[in-house]
């Protein structure tokens, strides 16, 4: 073989291994990436009701109204909450409603948001612990989003961990995992990952960040070396060839 020869094998090899060590790369790359099956915008939700039925007066709000907190939501007229506040079974006043002597119950936003799930009107009958309506809460908004892991994957989740959210303008907000539910079933980890992230704005990009806007989620798994993906799917394949 002439020097010619053995310089062109030479620097064959070197391109061959080099080649191999960038899709190497590249594969544990994505391999630390993980994409939500479904994922979407979701809020802190107060429910507004009370443990007593009777009558709706008035209705004060609509569907994506903005309430403060204070603000007055519906106003009901009950027989029996005015006999339990005769009997001193009932406080007069709270941060979510005041009574009248003669069983009149203000109901009063919790907190500062959107209205949202009205379920009645003036004139209606509402039951006892009937759920009139909801509240989104203000600067509460994150992401509630479903992967299915592998335990190996799973057990790369970090608190903290990073997420890129794409909203449906194709824009990219950086996120963190919160919290990790996971129930596990036939070996698979069906896991559900509380995302926040400062660039959830409430009404941004036109009113697109709000609850119920469908996004994905990219969830960064940890990094446990260059070629630990590889080495992952050789055991998986040694595995299912009963080696």
């Amino acid at each position: 073989m002439t020097w010619a020869s053995r310089a062109k094998l030479f620097f064959g090899l070197i391109v061959v291994v080099i080649i191999v060590g960038i899709l190497t790369i590249v594969f544990n790359q994505r391999q630390s990436q993980s994409a939500s099956i479904t994922a979407f915008i979701d809020a802190v939700h107060y429910p507004v009701g009370i443990d007593y039925g009777g009558t709706v007066i008035s209705s004060d709000v609509k569907n994506g109204d903005h309430v403060t907190k204070g603000e007055t939501l519906f106003t009901l007229q009950s027989s029996s909450l005015q006999a339990d506040l005769q009997r001193g079974l009932l406080k007069p006043n709270t941060i979510s409603y005041s009574v009248t002597e003669a069983g009149v119950i203000t109901l009063t936003a919790a907190v500062t948001g959107t209205v949202t799930g009205v379920s009645t009107q003036a004139g209606s009958f509402v039951q006892a612990g009937q759920v009139l309506a909801s509240i989104d809460k203000a600067g509460s908004l994150f992401v509630s989003a479903q992967y299915t892991l592998s335990p190996r994957d799973y057990s790369r989740i970090d608190t903290g961990a990073s997420v890129d959210i794409l909203l449906p303008n194709q824009t990219t907000v950086a996120g963190r995992v919160s919290s990790i539910d996971v129930t596990t079933v036939q070996g698979t980890a069906k896991t559900t990952i509380k995302i926040q992230s400062d660039g959830l704005i409430d009404g941004a990009y036109n009113d697109l960040v709000k609850p119920g806007t469908p996004v994905s989620a990219s969830l960064t798994l940890r990094n446990d070396g260059i070629f630990a993906g590889v080495e992952d799917g050789v055991t998986d394949f040694l595995r299912k060839i009963g080696l």
